[in-house]
């Protein structure tokens, strides 16, 4: 299941906003070894380890919206919720960063 934060960002912007996010993200939680990768302007790939088990997403950038989708096994559903919670309230943090013109 996608988890969708919508805005009203031109593409670059989102783009900023979404490396914002997930590097807050990772100085945060650096004990999960986040990783993202762009795989395209569009579509970058992320990646986490959690209790030795590696979990793999994406960010999906599209007009008006940021998906985001975490791939984890049922055991680990709690981290999704948790991962997926932190990284959705730095998004909108960093979305309200550019709007103020910040970044």
């Amino acid at each position: 299941m996608k988890h969708v934060v919508e805005h009203d960002l031109d593409p670059e912007t989102a783009r900023r906003v979404t490396e914002k996010a997930f590097n807050s993200y990772k100085e945060r939680f650096a004990e999960y070894s986040p990783t993202m990768n762009w795989s395209s302007d569009k579509r970058a790939e992320v990646g986490f380890s959690a209790k030795g088990i590696s979990l793999k997403g994406a960010f999906e950038l599209s007009p008006g919206k940021i998906e985001m989708d975490l791939d984890v096994p049922f055991l680990l559903k709690p981290f999704k919720g948790k991962a997926m919670s932190v990284i959705d309230e730095q998004i909108k943090h960093w979305i309200g960063e550019a709007k103020a013109g910040r970044i």
